[in-house]
């Protein structure tokens, strides 16, 4: 889940109008980096399969994970904030990764979907 994607996800959520999917063992407070005129970019260094990989990280509007719970990894991090987190077969960004010059996130995705297919 990307941006709203991860909200959807998110088992607490700050607002009550959001009605979750309950799939991250995560808090998320909506908007929370600003208004549309408050997004920004930042450079981004996540940990998938164990390899450190360096993007661009655009957020719009973005969420902020605001608590990670058990059985959650953090796979990126702000300024010391959760930014990227797995659960299981789940993933959550705050940030926009399918606008980044950058497949790394996607390449990850499809490796643990090829995973599940023949694990199952």
């Amino acid at each position: 889940g990307t941006c709203t994607g991860l909200i959807l996800m998110a088992s607490r959520v700050d607002d009550s109008r959001v009605q979750s999917l309950n799939l991250l063992n995560i808090g998320v407070v909506r908007n929370s980096y600003g208004r549309q005129v408050d997004s920004f970019t930042a450079p981004l260094d996540l940990v998938l399969g164990g390899e450190t990989v360096s993007l661009r990280g655009i957020f719009i509007r973005a969420p902020r994970i605001s608590s990670v719970g058990s059985g959650t990894e953090v796979l990126g991090s702000l300024e010391g904030e959760p930014v990227m987190v797995q659960e299981n077969h789940f993933l959550g960004c705050t940030f926009h990764p399918e606008l980044s010059d950058s497949t790394a996130v996607h390449d990850y995705f499809v490796s643990m979907v090829k995973e599940l297919e023949f694990a199952g």
